[in-house]
């Protein structure tokens, strides 16, 4: 049996874990802290915004089932990470990674996504830019 030491908030979580109960509380600590403000510092950078916050409203939704929340959570907790595989702080493809992990949940789970999830998405954002 192999121990592992607690993740720190910007530790990526190993795959073989990814999905258990514990850290799934861990990326739901991780989004629940750092979306937002993350979101509000690149917005105007990620051509995938409204897809991204979309999944965020689905993710916290009471009606979504565990499983695909559990996957959302991850997806988005790899957006809030500041270490990935490319750093957003590259140009031009410092999210491609980001849009490839959702694009992967979408691709999965994007029948869960209802109409109120993209209409709430789109709200958050035209507030963030009114706020601008």
């Amino acid at each position: 049996m192999r121990i592992m030491a607690s993740p720190s908030q910007s530790d990526p979580l190993p795959r073989e874990v990814s999905l258990v109960p514990a850290s799934v509380k861990v990326n739901e600590r991780r989004v629940t802290r750092g979306f937002v403000p993350k979101l509000k510092k690149v917005v105007a950078r990620v051509p995938f915004a409204a897809d991204l916050v979309s999944v965020w409203f689905c993710a916290r939704d009471p009606e979504t089932p565990t499983p695909a929340k559990a996957l959302m959570m991850a997806a988005l907790a790899y957006f809030v990470l500041p270490t990935d595989a490319i750093p957003d702080v590259i140009a031009g493809i410092g999210f491609t990674d980001d849009a490839a992990v959702l694009a992967a949940v979408l691709a999965t789970l994007g029948r869960t996504l209802r109409p109120r999830h993209k209409q709430a998405a789109q709200a958050l954002l035209e507030k963030l830019a009114r706020d601008a």
